[in-house]
């Protein structure tokens, strides 16, 4: 069986240091899903203090990653990275799930899943 989201090396050490220079060590990584963008559905990522009744946790690289139950179908599968280029760098987010995305690479949706799409 697959990870439910996996977390490459290169994102794990760019988010330990963010949670260093936030003050933030200790506390878990939500990844999540919502309504909204071109194509209905967004990604969300965020330090939280603990998890919820309903969220999966797990590790990876030392992190501990939490997930709501009724996202994890969304995001099975779900890798993520962390670029660098000459341009600056950020996370990259491969979901094998999303059948459709907006122009800008922000927003997506799956064959099950629409969400509530936005006007950009």
């Amino acid at each position: 069986m697959s990870q439910l989201v996996t977390i490459t090396e290169a994102a794990a050490l760019q988010i330990k240091e963010m949670m260093k220079q936030n003050e933030e060590e200790g506390s878990l990584l939500r990844v999540a899903v919502k309504g909204g963008g071109c194509s209905g559905l967004t990604y969300g990522m965020g330090f939280v203090q603990e998890a919820e009744e309903d969220d999966l946790q797990f590790e990876q690289h030392g992190i501990q990653v939490v997930v709501k139950n009724e996202d994890s179908a969304i995001l099975n599968g779900t890798v993520i990275d962390y670029k660098q280029s000459m341009m600056g760098g950020g996370f990259t987010i491969d979901n094998p799930n999303a059948i459709a995305t907006c122009g800008c690479g922000s927003s997506f949706r799956t064959a099950t899943q629409e969400g509530t799409p936005e006007n950009c």
